[in-house]
């Protein structure tokens, strides 16, 4: 309810079931960054255009984020499984485990690095400062 709420929300999903609320709930718009297909490759245009998404394109971000090429075949290997309904894929159930305890990142033989990091305001820092002090923390190691 616009008058209610004016909320205004941005996100991304690949979930093309979720367009479909644009035809049912007034506030809602779809816009997606418009893409052109050559052979195998994907371009994004960098320029967002109205409506859905025509297709998903979760491999090739993957393949700019530099995913390793295995990960990226075993991704369209599954795609086209799924497609074709030739998956035999299962969920994958994710059991919960008890929390372990947390590991530390420093031992007691690091008391220089801890003295150093504690007399450190990380709100003052530049990014060179920043920069240099890890330089130098790393040469302490």
């Amino acid at each position: 309810d616009r008058k209610k709420l004016g909320a205004k929300t941005m996100f991304a999903t690949h979930y093309h079931e979720l367009t479909a609320l644009s035809e049912e709930l007034p506030g809602v718009v779809n816009c997606n960054i418009s893409a052109k297909k050559r052979g195998g490759d994907v371009i994004f245009l960098r320029k967002i255009v109205p409506g859905g998404a025509d297709d998903s394109y979760g491999i090739e971000v993957a393949k700019l984020a530099g995913l390793p090429n295995s990960i990226i075949d075993r991704a369209k290997q599954v795609l086209k499984e799924l497609e074709d309904g030739s998956s035999n894929i299962q969920p994958t159930v994710i059991v919960k485990q008890e929390p372990t305890e947390q590991l530390s990142l420093l031992t007691s033989d690091d008391s220089a690095i801890k003295d150093r990091l504690s007399s450190v305001d990380i709100n003052t820092l530049t990014p060179i400062e920043a920069m240099n002090l890890l330089y130098e923390l790393k040469n302490m190691i």
